[in-house]
């Protein structure tokens, strides 16, 4: 028997990363392990990702200055992954560590600064070190690889977007239609514009009073595949929720009806089947997220991502030093007065990242031996998307029909 202790820094089980570095340091990054070679991916990829959750976009997050300008340093020739581990870095431009020395005794409310000091009784003042959100930056560079992966095999749409800012809801949308084009054409990442110019002048009222403010990220991932999850430990909305709630100020996860489900009878809350145009056995209904016993019916897989207000803010508030004595503090440094605008691709990030982990697994467990055609059961969720791996290995089990 070998028992194997994480150290809490690695995610993943066949697609597996390791996020290294700190808020204050030399550079943060990530070593991204089991990519399947021979995947086409640049470093515009990354960047363009990395782009997404970098400081300084707007007036509504923080306005630390860094270009996040990525550096692959393994595993790719030629924008050709080679199925070795692909190494990425990104070096920080623009620490002020001065902004933390009242940190250095007193700790900040709700932060990680205590439980850092208890666990290890030593921490990176500056900047937060390992609990700071650059520590995402990782994820996010490895969730651009899980991306590409997902779309060229089976079309993989993730769209994430802020669903509500403190009180401020986003009007209703159509998960089968609520494009990533119109979440980043505003700075609230909302999913219209609407909704948008609501939540920004939500978050300006808070950011002028040096105070934060919460709220809920919404994900849907559209065209994965129905069979990803396994019974028991590992079903797929269980490793979802692993993931995001591993995110800074995350805490709360639900999937599709979510705690509203409660308040529904069985009747009211089964997803009926029914066999579609093509033939195919789908749900009248998607009450369900996506997700019924732990694994993928092929149909948009929905959850959302609870955040809480930003722990240092510009407010006076009683605390206590590093050696027990009660004193005040005022947050200083540059902080995001609301997290979601930037959660948003840190969430899709780690969703692409269980997805493409489990869509690895599934295939290495399931396609050893093959299914014999005359027992099989009738194909779950809609017809694979045009152009892409999965609808070629359709066309040929199936002969070109449908």
């Amino acid at each position: 028997l070998t028992i194997k202790m994480g150290m809490g820094n690695s995610f993943g089980r066949i697609f597996r990363i390791s996020t290294w570095g700190e808020s204050h340091g030399g550079g943060v990054g990530v070593t991204v392990d089991g990519v399947p070679p021979r995947l086409t991916l640049t470093r515009e990829d990354i960047q363009y990702e990395l782009d997404r959750r970098r400081p300084g976009q707007s007036r509504i997050v923080t306005p630390r200055n860094e270009p996040d300008s990525c550096e692959i340093l393994s595993g790719v020739v030629d924008d050709i992954t080679m199925g070795t581990p692909i190494g990425i870095l990104v070096r920080n431009t623009d620490q002020r560590s001065q902004d933390y020395d009242t940190m250095a005794v007193s700790y900040r409310p709700s932060h990680a600064d205590a439980t850092y000091d208890a666990k290890y009784g030593i921490r990176a003042v500056a900047g937060g070190g390992r609990s700071s959100a650059r520590e995402t930056i990782g994820r996010v560079a490895a969730g651009a690889i899980a991306k590409k992966m997902l779309k060229e095999y089976a079309g993989v749409e993730i769209v994430g977007y802020v669903q509500r800012v403190g009180d401020v809801e986003a009007d209703p949308v159509d998960p089968d239609t609520v494009s990533f084009e119109e979440v980043e054409a505003n700075i609230a990442r909302a999913p219209n514009q609407a909704s948008a110019e609501r939540m920004i002048a939500k978050i300006d009222e808070i950011r002028k009073t040096g105070n934060s403010i919460g709220g809920v990220v919404e994900v849907v991932i559209r065209n994965c595949p129905a069979g990803l999850g396994s019974p028991v430990f590992d079903k797929l909305e269980a490793d979802l929720a692993k993931a995001c709630m591993s995110l800074p100020a995350s805490k709360g996860f639900e999937i599709g009806s979510g705690f509203a489900g409660t308040y529904l009878t069985g009747y009211e809350h089964n997803d009926i089947f029914y066999i579609d145009e093509n033939g195919r056995t789908r749900t009248k209904t998607n009450r369900s997220g996506g997700i019924q016993g732990g694994i993928s019916n092929g149909e948009n897989i929905v959850f959302r991502v609870a955040f809480k207000p930003t722990s240092t803010i510009g407010k006076l508030q009683q605390t206590v030093t590093r050696d027990g004595k009660e004193s005040e503090i005022r947050g200083k440094g540059r902080h995001d007065p609301c997290v979601l605008p930037r959660a948003v691709p840190m969430v899709d990030a780690m969703a692409a990242l269980v997805v493409a982990d489990h869509l690895l697994m599934h295939i290495a467990q399931t396609t050893l031996i093959p299914i014999d055609a005359a027992t099989a059961p009738n194909p779950l969720g809609p017809m694979p998307k045009p152009g892409t791996i999965m609808a070629k290995m359709e066309k040929q089990k199936t002969g070109g029909a449908h």
